[in-house]
């Protein structure tokens, strides 16, 4: 068993409040754990409005799946126009 973990630091240009950072954050959960079958969750900058670092993770049989998984992950999230990555790590236990 493989389990894979992503960082992702997360810089939200147009947000002007917490609400609003926070719904533009749980559609982006919602969508990369419906299509990707990850855990989520917000681990850092929970009271900065323009900034965040989600945590995802993926359990799987093999690296080189669990790898993808989470790389498919950072592709849907840089399709969200409404926030840009500063960092990003990718990590196998």
């Amino acid at each position: 068993m493989v389990i894979g973990s992503l960082q992702v630091e997360l810089y939200l240009p147009g947000c002007g409040s917490l609400k609003e950072k926070r719904m533009i954050l749980k559609g982006l959960k919602e969508r990369v754990r419906a299509r990707l079958n990850v855990s989520a969750a917000e681990i850092d900058y929970t009271d900065k409005w323009q900034r965040s670092v989600m945590g995802f993770a993926s359990v799987a049989n093999e690296t080189g799946r669990a790898k993808e998984v989470l790389e498919n992950a950072v592709k849907m999230i840089e399709r969200e126009d409404r926030v840009e990555i500063l960092d990003q790590l990718i990590e196998m236990l």
